[in-house]
């Protein structure tokens, strides 16, 4: 075997060794901790994808900032689709369990978030697949907090909880 095969060998073999460590570290941390999405659809404008723009933003999604299930109102967050398991929904929180709201064309005019829940709804009114379609949504379904704009580059930026006041809740039980 002549030297350069040894080290074709030996290039190989590192490489193999590196690649085996970070596939598994790589998978964890899109898991856990944090991952980015495009976000597609008018639902969340103007907060995200702007109707100027031609171009879909994409987000930072962090996982471990929801381990807990610890949100608050007005934060941007990605949800599995109750319709739909196979597909994620990015939603702005708009009550918390124990809030009462006044809803925007659900069955019923107001309603009591029920313990384990919260009611998330698109900026968008009237061009969303939101809480006011389906309700209360479950924690269980929860599934990143969006915490930056990363593209197009003209638009990042940090996303800041923020609630307009008509979408304030009406009550907010402190439990």
């Amino acid at each position: 075997m002549t030297q350069m095969q040894g080290f074709g060998r030996k290039y190989i073999k590192g490489f193999l060794k590196g690649f085996f460590v970070a596939v598994p570290v790589t998978v964890t941390f899109l898991d856990r901790v944090a991952c980015i999405a495009r976000v597609e659809g008018t639902s969340m404008q103007p907060s995200l994808n702007p109707m100027e723009q031609q171009v879909s933003d994409i987000v930072l999604l962090n996982h471990w900032s929801v381990r807990n299930y610890e949100v608050q109102h007005g934060d941007i967050v990605s949800l599995v689709s109750p319709r739909n398991p196979e597909q994620k929904i990015i939603k702005r929180v708009i009550a918390l369990e124990g809030d009462i709201i006044k809803t925007l064309g659900y069955k019923k005019k107001y309603v009591k978030i029920p313990h384990g829940h919260i009611w998330v709804e698109g900026d968008h009114h009237g061009h969303s697949f939101d809480s006011n379609a389906f309700g209360p949504i479950s924690l269980g379904l929860l599934h990143a907090r969006a915490t930056h704009i990363l593209w197009p580059p003209e638009r990042w930026q940090k996303l800041q909880p923020k609630l307009s006041p008509e979408r304030q809740p009406l009550q907010h039980d402190q439990e």
